[in-house]
């Protein structure tokens, strides 16, 4: 019987949050897979070398900034150049499964911007490799109706956790069906194992937010937002984290309180499921 590991970006350490919230939110997430009863594994770059799992010393240099932020198509470019670097979720997929790992919890997939073009690498890394993904759905500020016909287009297995409709991301709901639905951590790790003999990709669990935003009001503050960035001529890399912080800031700061749940109740969720596929392997 394999490890109950689970896989954990650090995007969130490097890019994601201010410090020390960002410190202290990673600590938590690695605490809550514990508390479950599995083990966490942090996966970033560090001087050039891959971490699966850092060290307290590891965590405190990354979230105090000055880390790159790694996905595929620099990945290999920053490990030469001896970089330190916090994982997206296109890159921490692929080194989870480089190094055995069969179980991820993130919070948001990202998918297609409204922005022509402009298509997360996420996507293309969930086509490709088998794994579990746990995640509540993709984030807030993408096309849903287009992303969810991209992950049927590429082939990822779309299975809600206990629903029928794609949570999106600070909303636990949305009006996008999702093709399949389990009850349980076992029915989630049964459908992996189905997919993984196959000879699929990976399977995207979506685990709605148990307490969230209405996707109608969501909804309209991503237009405003959208607007205002428009505006102000924000576009490409800088959108984003624009977007994000806007959002928040229209929201009161809720926005930020269904994150940090979400991705709590994310990794908890993760950690069941890789002890049932521990249990059934």
């Amino acid at each position: 019987m394999g490890e109950p590991l689970v896989a954990l970006e650090s995007a969130v350490l490097t890019h994601g949050l201010p410090y020390p919230l960002n410190l202290r939110t990673v600590e938590a997430l690695e605490e809550a897979v514990r508390g479950e009863g599995a083990i966490p594994r942090t996966i970033a770059l560090v001087r050039g070398e891959v971490r699966v799992g850092l060290t307290p010393e590891e965590r405190e240099a990354l979230a105090r900034g000055g880390a790159e932020k790694a996905s595929l198509w620099n990945l290999a470019a920053l490990l030469a150049q001896g970089k330190s670097a916090g994982t997206t979720v296109a890159a921490t997929v692929h080194l989870a499964h480089r190094h055995g790992i069969g179980v991820f919890a993130t919070g948001g997939i990202g998918g297609v911007h409204p922005e022509p073009f402009d298509e997360s690498a996420d996507l293309m890394a969930l086509a490709r490799t088998p794994i579990l993904v746990v995640s509540s759905g993709p984030k807030a500020i993408l096309d849903l109706r287009a992303t969810l016909e991209r992950l049927e287009t590429l082939g990822v297995s779309v299975v809600g956790y206990r629903t029928d409709r794609l949570p999106a991301f600070f909303s636990p709901d949305s009006p996008f069906p999702v093709p399949a639905r389990v009850e349980t951590p076992l029915e989630a790790a049964r459908v992996f194992r189905k997919a993984r003999a196959l000879g699929l990709g990976a399977v995207l669990l979506v685990n709605p937010v148990s307490q969230g935003l209405p996707y109608e009001e969501v909804a309209r503050f991503v237009e405003e937002a959208n607007h205002q960035a428009a505006r102000e001529g924000v576009f490409g890399k800088a959108l984003t984290p624009y977007l994000l912080r806007r959002l928040s800031e229209l929201t009161g700061g809720e926005t930020d309180r269904v994150n940090e749940r979400l991705l709590r109740e994310n990794a908890r969720l993760a950690a069941q499921v890789a002890l049932a596929l521990s249990a059934l392997e």
